[in-house]
């Protein structure tokens, strides 16, 4: 399944946070997060504000940081191992990929009752704020990613 452009993108790789070239802002961010772990997501969403503290608007990063949440949070609630978030920033580009461990893939629905619930959401908030997404297969699992643009000032 593929949200607004397809692909499978660079593959996850490096550990921690890579500095880009001289005068790049890009870098990266690789975590591997325990199963059913939670309390990983807050600390997700504190390495991703690090990696973009002087990346695009605050705005852009905000949306980085609510989406890369909803994609760990689905990863570590609908499978039973751990999972593995990826964020790559490059001159004009942040992209987020989280690999699970599991078969299946996700499809985006609005759950039934959808304005008093607050379980169902996290792929249409991903199909609605990112720039791309998409899922690949990828060995035992999936990939689930989404892109954001850099926006003029």
């Amino acid at each position: 399944m593929t949200g607004r452009q397809g692909g499978a993108g660079p593959a996850a790789s490096g550990h921690g946070r890579e500095p880009g070239a001289e005068g790049d802002p890009g870098g990266r961010l690789r975590r591997r997060l325990g199963c059913a772990d939670l309390t990983a997501v807050p600390e997700v969403r504190r390495a991703l504000r690090e990696l973009l503290r002087h990346w695009g608007k605050q705005d852009t990063a905000e949306v980085a940081e609510l989406l890369a949440s909803e994609l760990v949070t689905n990863a570590l609630v609908h499978t039973d191992h751990g999972a593995v978030v990826t964020a790559t920033v490059a001159a004009s580009t942040l992209r987020v990929e989280v690999r699970d461990f599991m078969a299946g893939l996700p499809v985006p629905h609005v759950p039934a009752g959808a304005h008093l619930g607050t379980h169902g959401r996290g792929l249409v908030l991903v199909q609605s704020l990112a720039d791309a997404w998409g899922v690949r297969t990828h060995g035992v699992g999936k990939v689930v990613w989404f892109e954001l643009h850099e926006r003029p000032a």
